[in-house]
């Protein structure tokens, strides 16, 4: 298995960086208003609210919340009803949201890219252990229940 030092909350960091050097450095166009804010500001709130409510869930099936380690339980209950990844997709959100807060077009970019690096480096794999260590459960939750949204 592939060592992951980089873990996706750091990926997290670098792309919130990403987001203020862009701002900063390469705005491109600019759609700063007070609408954008609100909407930015709504957008990390919910990403905020899915990363609490997937670690409560994690913390209740007694499972780790670090990929690739201590995995004892398949979650699929509360917002895993939905989507197969709401903490990454959190992460996602919030990334959004500072995007459009800050309002330059260029750092609407970092999600996207944010989102292929989890799943390439992340996701794919998970699914691959996950599928090995709950053979009967796991590709039927695939079926019922969206990777992303």
């Amino acid at each position: 298995m592939v060592k992951r030092i980089i873990y996706p909350p750091i990926w997290l960091v670098f792309g919130l960086i990403a987001i203020f050097a862009l701002n900063e450095l390469m705005p491109g166009a600019r759609f700063t208003s007070s609408p954008a804010q609100i909407v930015g500001g709504i957008i990390i709130f919910v990403g905020l609210v899915l990363l609490l409510l997937a670690g409560g869930l994690f913390k209740k099936a007694g499972t780790d919340l670090v990929p690739f380690k201590n995995v004892s339980a398949l979650v699929t209950t509360g917002i895993y009803r939905y989507t197969r990844n709401p903490m990454y997709l959190g992460m996602a959100a919030i990334l959004l949201g500072c995007a459009i807060t800050v309002g330059a077009a260029l750092s609407l970019l970092v999600a996207p890219v944010f989102m292929v690096i989890i799943e390439l480096r992340f996701i794919r794999p998970e699914e691959e252990m996950l599928r090995g260590l709950f053979p009967e459960d796991f590709p039927g939750y695939c079926t019922r229940v969206r990777r992303w949204l």
